[in-house]
């Protein structure tokens, strides 16, 4: 990214049945967001026509080939019209393989643009995953699918809002199946793959901190071993490679110690353990970041919210704080590499 011009981003539509368009055509609607980046939207034109109608949007939707198409327009929605939808098979509210196509088509194109560095960084609105998998998408879901087109094995969930910065040893599984997954190698090479997304954030010595499992970080031994068996061997060996980790400390604890300052970045254990604190502090301005991608990737932290889609209800708090995250972490990344 070229310090002398704005960041590039772009935006998938995500599933067309759900609340991604809308909140899009919100978002974008803000000349303080179309202010911080050149932003392009893969998807399906008609579709964002329609958004914009239902959110009386005063924003002319552009059918564009890219950033340098001369019919790009800084202050209009831009679309790169690179989804096939049949209007006569999609419904609001009522995502299929048709919308489920849809959505893998825009991940795909834009994540190319990023990879090729036609884009400083990628923003997806939410996908259904059974209509994803309907329309033949062999991963288990959105992330998944990114590690593979970018060429990943490993991807960990990273929550990011203004108080606090969590990364999730694990993520969408059972409890039992989440407890019986955490390993020291596991825990080690989660915060391996924070170190960049932290960087890309500011931090480049972060003070870390891995939660306890247990409550009271297991009383030394009486409510559980795993912190002795596991969490302090990983730990000892995260400290010997000269990161400042602290821990295990209180899960009861660490979130307030994070929110005073205390620490840069918690390690949570389980998928509620780091959701439950950020909710609490920031519902719709907490913002997922993809650890382990080569490329900036951020979403928002909510689902198609099909209960509400296409009837103009849906907020953009979330997609606009993801698309001010990936802002700050595409010129940061920037630099690090002009350095």
């Amino acid at each position: 990214m070229a310090s002398e011009r704005m960041p590039r981003l772009v935006l998938t539509m995500g599933d067309p049945s759900g609340i991604g368009p809308e909140v899009i055509v919100k978002a974008l609607s803000d000349p303080t967001v179309r202010g911080m980046a050149h932003c392009l939207v893969v998807g399906n034109a008609a579709i964002l026509r329609q958004a914009a109608k239902l959110v009386k949007a005063n924003l002319p939707v552009r059918s564009v080939s890219g950033f340098d198409d001369p019919a790009f327009d800084p202050d209009g929605l831009n679309v790169l019209d690179a989804v096939e939808l049949d209007l006569q098979r999609w419904t609001p509210q009522k995502p299929n393989e048709e919308s489920g196509r849809a959505a893998i088509r825009a991940i795909e194109v834009a994540t190319q643009l990023v990879l090729q560095g036609i884009a400083d960084a990628l923003v997806t609105a939410p996908i259904h995953k059974a209509a994803a998998h309907q329309a033949g998408l062999p991963f288990a879901g959105h992330t998944e699918f990114l590690a593979a087109l970018c060429g990943v094995t490993e991807t960990r969930l990273m929550l990011v809002c203004d108080e606090l910065r969590v990364i999730h040893v694990t993520g969408h599984m059972a409890l039992r199946d989440a407890l019986a997954a955490l390993t020291p190698e596991r825990i080690i090479k989660t915060v391996e793959l924070a170190l960049p997304v932290l960087s890309w954030l500011g931090f480049d010595h972060p003070r870390i901190a891995v939660a306890a499992l247990n409550p009271h970080a297991g009383e030394g031994g009486a409510f559980g071993d795993e912190e002795a068996r596991l969490l302090r061997p990983a730990i000892e060996r995260l400290r010997a490679s000269g990161l400042e980790v602290s821990g295990p400390v209180p899960a009861d604890s660490v979130f307030w110690q994070a929110w005073q300052g205390a620490f840069d970045l918690v390690v949570a254990l389980y998928h509620d353990q780091g959701h439950i604190p950020v909710k609490v502090l920031a519902f719709d301005r907490a913002v997922n970041v993809t650890a382990g991608l080569p490329i900036v990737r951020t979403s928002p932290d909510h689902g198609v919210a099909l209960d509400i889609a296409w009837q103009n209800r849906a907020r953009a708090t979330s997609l606009m704080a993801a698309i001010r995250w990936a802002v700050v972490m595409a010129k940061r990344r920037a630099l690090g590499r002009s350095g």
